[in-house]
């Protein structure tokens, strides 16, 4: 991933030093277990532990002769312990160490994810409970349709976020698995008991049945949730975007002192960080399709996922952190426009309530639903520009005998709306 959108975190977490870093940790756990069962000296072992140490640069330069990263890996580690470097490796096969060492990489990855997600979370929830009471209009198609708030559209996706987060965590107790089953997965070269120690001492779970790697659905599954997550965050910042519109200009997006805008334009307040937000999920739903297609390797193995993952695990987690940032910011420095969004509620002469005017005549005037539809749609389409509909109305000599000026202004004052936002909101948002 290129720095621009690149985390420090994640760099660190995803770097050739830190894959080399977990590979040695299975290399050394695989040892001692070996040791304490028998299988290789303790002395081995004790060796493996204390003076197992890479260069990265030595390991590039054995793989330009080698052509197997793996292999190198294990020879650089052996030339640094000495005589005994001879039992790292034992009984293993290349991806056995890959496997286990990447699942530890992608877990503690999910770790350093969660924790920023979390983050968030609570600034979505803050601002949701913020704005519980801000009338503002809901849209579908673009059109309005009726009244919200904007603590309630928010809390659309703190919920949804919730679900993501409960995607993450079912993947990443998905990904935590030690494969240490040799070539083909069948543990010819070592007792089943190895694979279950090391595992244990590793807090990972076996895999019950591996071919020579880890199945690749457990990898899917992890791509895939930030696909979901990432999918989340782009939901709410088109959002934004459509709210930040000039016409509409209900929120802006945070300015900063010396910020430009536009090049030519010196007025200009752009949404940029909904707009990245927005550019970047796309690049996650592509990895998630390669994950996917990651999955159908020939028989018990090739190496098809191999390149793919060494872009996109780094990549996917660079993104779904870098976005996580962004969207934190971004909500942080929002500034809401309260008053702005009242006055476009009435902008098209309160047709937004024009549902609760169709109740009030079925409920009350014992009319059909078609008929009572007809008088509404009626008058709401009748309205001339700058009328209001609560005022055709009483103008209406028809309309006029359907409605009380009280029932007109318990259905216009927008609180029943607000009343069943608030039971809501109290119901579901309670932390």
């Amino acid at each position: 991933m290129i720095s621009r959108y690149s985390t420090e975190e994640m760099t660190k977490q995803f770097s050739q030093e830190s894959r080399f870093e977990y590979m040695k940790q299975v290399e050394i756990e695989c040892a001692v277990v070996q040791a304490q069962m028998g299988i290789i000296p303790a002395k081995a072992a004790e060796d493996i532990r204390k003076k197992s140490k890479f260069q990265v640069d030595r390991i590039l330069e054995i793989e330009r002769t080698t052509k197997h990263d793996v292999i190198a890996f294990v020879s650089n580690m052996a030339e640094n312990v000495g005589e005994n470097g001879k039992y790292i490796h034992f009984g293993l096969t290349s991806s056995d160490v890959l496997d286990t060492a990447l699942s530890l990489q992608i877990s503690e990855g999910l770790d350093v994810l969660l924790a920023d997600v979390t983050v968030l979370r609570k600034t979505l929830a803050t601002l949701s409970k913020k704005y519980k009471a801000t009338i503002c209009a809901g849209r579908t198609h673009g059109i309005f349709a009726e009244i919200t708030t904007f603590g309630f559209k928010l809390a659309g996706f703190l919920f949804e976020l919730d679900r993501n987060i409960k995607r993450l965590k079912s993947a990443q107790e998905g990904i935590r698995i030690c494969k240490l089953s040799g070539a083909v997965g069948t543990s010819s070269a070592m007792p089943l008991d190895f694979e279950k120690k090391v595992a244990t001492r590793l807090n990972l779970e076996v895999e019950d049945f591996a071919t020579q790697v880890v199945p690749r659905d457990r990898h899917a599954e992890v791509i895939n949730s930030l696909a979901f997550l990432t999918a989340g965050y782009e939901r709410l910042a088109v959002e934004l975007r459509h709210l930040q519109r000039s016409e509409v200009s209900e929120v802006i997006e945070g300015f900063t002192k010396g910020q430009k805008g536009s090049s030519a334009m010196p007025h200009k307040k752009n949404p940029i960080s909904a707009e990245n937000i927005t550019g970047l999920a796309r690049l996650m739903r592509g990895y998630a399709q390669a994950s996917l297609e990651n999955i159908a390797l020939w028989h018990e193995r090739d190496i098809s996922h191999s390149s793919v993952e060494r872009v996109v695990f780094p990549d996917a987690f660079q993104l779904a952190h870098y976005l996580t940032k962004r969207l934190n910011d971004l909500l942080k420095g929002l500034y809401v426009n309260e008053e702005k969004m009242f006055d476009n509620t009435q902008l098209l002469g309160g047709v937004l309530y024009s549902s609760h005017l169709l109740l009030h005549l079925v409920q009350n005037h014992d009319m059909s639903r078609e008929k009572a539809y007809e008088v509404v749609q009626g008058l709401a389409h009748s309205l001339k520009n700058g009328e209001h509909l609560k005022e055709k109305i009483l103008k209406d000599k028809k309309a006029s005998k359907l409605f009380s000026e009280k029932d007109l202004k318990t259905i216009f004052s927008g609180k029943k709306h607000l009343a069943a936002i608030e039971s809501r909101m109290k119901t579901y948002l309670k932390d």
